[in-house]
């Protein structure tokens, strides 16, 4: 019998024994992969680079899975395991979580360049005041409804006794589902405020409130501080939207390759 790496922290250090030997030699690979991810997603506070990391991580978890896959009793374990569609609901509801996180930084790249640019001219103070505002509004409501998805984005590890590979690649689909789960939450933890010395989003926030409290005419220093963080928030959108859009077609691979299984 094995536990889970989502079930506690204390499994952390006891990981490289915890899957029987007469597994196929993928699966202590990938449980070792989703240990690292584990302790690197409650590393706190996380920034835009290390989430970027993380997911491109998670994405070579899902490669190995897919070569799990690929073994002789891949389409027994999923037929007989998945009956209940708990893996395919899982995966659906992370390619929901992809979408939405590729709506939220689209949002934020189209913004920044826009902003940058009002904080470059010497308008009306009332009116960049308000354009500030116009940013700082969507990405509040963005990050509501992402918060509220992410509470409900919940997937069950499922299976602890491995008997053999039938068992286990049902298991590691799920145990990957969960982690993706985690990491989005992780990336939700990097736009709150104690991520604030770290994390490029919250820089930028704290920069353009402090900005807008100083007034623009007296501080020149703090526009010139929110123009460098916007520009080191570009940066890092666009690796973020590449890791995201990675990860989002691992996933649609691997849920055409289940269906196309438990279709037959």
């Amino acid at each position: 019998m094995v536990s889970s790496p989502l079930n506690c922290k204390s499994n952390l250090h006891s990981r490289s024994n915890s899957l029987p030997s007469r597994l196929h030699p993928l699966f202590p690979q990938i449980d070792e992969h989703l240990t690292r991810l584990i302790s690197s997603s409650e590393a706190s506070p996380s920034s835009s680079s290390l989430i970027s990391k993380n997911l491109s991580n998670l994405r070579d978890v899902y490669e190995m899975v897919d070569a799990l896959l690929q073994l002789p009793h891949a389409e027994q374990a999923l037929a007989q395991k998945c009956q209940d569609d708990e893996v395919l609901n899982g995966s659906l509801r992370l390619l929901d979580a992809c979408g939405m996180a590729k709506d939220a930084l689209l949002q934020a790249k189209t913004s920044t360049p826009e902003l940058q640019s009002t904080l470059g001219r010497r308008g009306d103070e009332v009116e960049f005041v308000q354009d500030v505002k116009e940013y700082l509004a969507p990405r509040k409501k963005t990050k509501k409804s992402i918060n509220k998805f992410l509470r409900d984005l919940k997937s069950k590890c499922g299976l602890t006794h491995l008997e053999n590979d039938t068992e286990a690649i049902v298991r590691m689909l799920r145990e990957s589902n969960s982690m993706t789960s985690k990491l989005f939450h992780t990336k939700r933890v990097a736009c709150d405020e104690e991520a604030l010395q770290s994390n490029e989003f919250a820089k930028v926030d704290a920069a353009l409130c402090t900005f807008i409290i100083q007034t623009r005419k007296a501080d020149n220093i703090s526009a010139k501080k929110a123009q460098n963080e916007l520009q080191k928030l570009e940066s890092s959108i666009e690796d973020l939207e590449d890791e995201v859009e990675r990860l989002t077609r691992q996933l649609i691979k691997m849920r055409v390759y289940i269906l196309n299984i438990l279709s037959h």
